[in-house]
């Protein structure tokens, strides 16, 4: 696979055109800022009403309606949950594109899963970084960026792959590289990957640890601290070196229990779920029943969130408060720069 970089994308392909970021949360902020820092003319469309609008104000931000930032976009960046792009797509977005208006998405999901279809004479790209957007901003700031996938669903114009390259380099993506996709790869490994490692596969096997632990009668605040605390420090290194590299940097007794232990917990019975896991986001089945859940008004996620949070690990987690987790005073604040 080629890795794009900003010398394979000449010149500015967003210059004199106006970005519609519609939405302002973590993405939607974050994604406005850099293209603003980066000397696009851009645009947030919110709801009537939103508490979005005066922070976008804030931040020198021209705000607007999602109908009114709509039809102004040369590229409209639809930035808001999954779960209702579709419908705030159909309703305030679709009637309004200008001929010849490229649409963007950050994740693929409302394309691959939700049924959200783009007008014909539209370019439909797609630029998802591969990271939060805290993060995102962090990153630009600090004259770096995060890497980041991009597509072509459509190309109507014969530019659609020079639009997300330049809105990648203006998020300063580009700066790191573009890994091209499609928007059913994209989603589908990102779903898998959420479900599989960075959210459920983790969270099940730090909770697994730490109950097996106090069921065998040790402490569960030194049994929290080992399985979730230290968690970060493995994390930090594989992010670095990759495994091998953070195997070269741990002892040797934890590298031996890692060679010859290790596939005791992850080993065929893991396997099979993962594959099956994969199996239900290929199909659709995972995607339907959120979009289920979201029309039942969240009622199952509600219902498991409240399960999670009452488990021991939680209980523990709370009552050593900043000793296990970093208070939010210390929080680091990036500085605002232009770049």
């Amino acid at each position: 696979m080629k890795i794009v970089t900003q010398k394979d994308i000449r010149g500015r392909p967003l210059a004199g055109k106006t970005v519609a970021v519609i939405g302002f949360g973590s993405q939607g902020e974050a994604q406005a800022l850099n293209l603003r820092d980066s000397g696009v003319r851009v645009v947030v469309g919110l709801r009537p009403r939103s508490r979005s609008a005066a922070r976008a104000r804030r931040a020198g931000l021209k705000a607007a309606s999602v109908r009114e930032a709509a039809g102004c976009g040369d590229v409209v960046a639809l930035l808001v949950p999954d779960e209702v792009a579709r419908e705030v797509f159909e309703a305030d977005v679709a009637g309004r594109l200008r001929e010849g208006a490229a649409v963007l998405f950050s994740h693929g999901f409302a394309v691959r899963f939700g049924g959200l279809v783009v007008p014909d004479g539209h370019d439909v790209v797609m630029v998802a970084p591969m990271g939060p957007g805290l993060r995102l901003r962090e990153r630009y700031l600090e004259g770096s960026g995060l890497p980041a996938s991009f597509a072509v669903g459509r190309d109507a114009s014969g530019r659609a792959r020079r639009t997300a390259l330049g809105y990648a380099k203006a998020l300063g993506c580009a700066r790191v590289g573009l890994f091209e996709t499609t928007f059913a790869e994209e989603t589908e490994i990102d779903l898998f990957a959420e479900q599989a490692v960075l959210c459920g596969g983790v969270t099940r096997l730090v909770t697994a640890a730490f109950d097996t632990l106090v069921e065998a009668g040790y402490d569960p605040a030194l049994a929290y601290m080992e399985c979730l605390y230290e968690l970060d420090l493995t994390v930090n290194l594989i992010h670095r070196y990759g495994i091998s590299g953070m195997r070269e940097r741990i002892s040797r007794t934890a590298l031996f229990g890692d060679l010859t232990r290790g596939g005791q917990v992850i080993g065929p019975e893991s396997r099979d779920g993962m594959r099956n896991v994969l199996a239900q986001v290929r199909s659709g089945l995972f995607a339907g029943e959120w979009l289920e859940d979201r029309r039942q008004g969240y009622a199952a996620l509600r219902e498991r969130l409240v399960e999670e949070c009452s488990r021991p690990i939680e209980k523990v987690g709370r009552r050593l408060g900043p000793i296990a987790h970093e208070p939010a005073a210390r929080a680091r604040r990036p500085r605002r720069r232009t770049g």
